[in-house]
């Protein structure tokens, strides 16, 4: 009876896989690499940014009802802070491609992933802070026809039958 159940205790024991990467990660992940494919890079920067690049840059208006509290996190500070050095949230991601467009020249091919926050009643469907991915395409040669078949590869791909393997593993 004890040979039928006789154990080698200095054998080596199996690795048991443990956690998974978050569905956020992964989808971020499957996006990055996607657009990556078509030759686009990846910007980031600040979630915590002015009021000039949140909002003055991109033209947004002073009396702009997004710039209001019940939209905005604003970061306090003292009453000493000029307008354009005031801190939030961002609200969105395009205060990168402002960034961007600073030290880069066109051709111009990114996506901006990240954070951005807003201040929401929250529920099962809404919070305060959410994942958002843009892009910008600037060229001499740049047209609608290329957005669609930007976003036709995209959606093709990111909708596949089966997940890419490289972004789908264990850690």
């Amino acid at each position: 009876i004890l040979k039928k159940e006789w154990l080698d205790v200095t054998r080596p024991g199996v690795r048991q896989e443990r956690g998974h990467l978050h569905p956020l990660t992964q989808i971020t992940r499957d996006i990055i690499a996607i657009f990556s494919s078509m030759g686009f890079d990846v910007a980031e920067g600040p979630e915590a940014e002015t009021e000039q690049y949140n909002f003055d840059a991109l033209n947004i208006p002073a009396d702009h009802p997004v710039r209001d509290m019940w939209d905005t996190f604003w970061i306090k500070g003292d009453d000493t802070q000029k307008r354009d050095e005031r801190l939030l949230l961002r609200t969105h991601t395009s205060p990168v491609q402002i960034r961007y467009m600073e030290t880069h020249q066109p051709p111009i091919r990114i996506i901006v992933p990240g954070r951005v926050y807003r201040y929401e009643a929250t529920d099962a469907s809404h919070d305060v802070q959410f994942m958002q991915v843009e892009g910008l395409m600037a060229d001499t040669n740049v047209s609608v026809a290329n957005f669609k078949a930007v976003i036709q590869t995209f959606l093709s791909q990111l909708f596949q039958p089966s997940p890419a393997p490289s972004t789908r593993t264990l850690v």
